[in-house]
């Protein structure tokens, strides 16, 4: 009696995990995100960024007009209310081209 019960659960995991395929699929890579250039980044691509709302997005939007071009993604703390911290948290999401 053990050995049928055995039999039937072994059974029927097989069967659910057969039916299944992503049960053995590979993982999928994350996607590959383009760095936001904060050169020409408008306003909603900016906001994507973590950490950064419509206001600091507009003021990184008004720096860019006051002083022109960003010479390095580290120039970003220059813009108020966006210090090391807050950086941290988008720096490899964003470039200067």
């Amino acid at each position: 009696m053990k050995k049928i019960v055995s039999l039937v659960i072994i059974t029927m995991l097989l069967t659910f995990t057969l039916s299944r395929p992503e049960v053995f699929a590979a993982p999928q890579a994350a996607p590959v995100q383009k760095a936001i250039n904060i050169n020409t980044a408008n306003l909603e691509q900016l906001e994507s960024l973590p950490g950064i709302g419509p206001v600091s997005a507009q003021r990184i939007i008004d720096y860019r007009a006051k002083n022109g071009s960003f010479k390095s993604v580290e120039q970003l703390v220059e813009v108020k209310g966006i210090g090391e911290k807050s950086l941290e948290k988008f720096r490899e999401l964003v470039a200067v081209k």
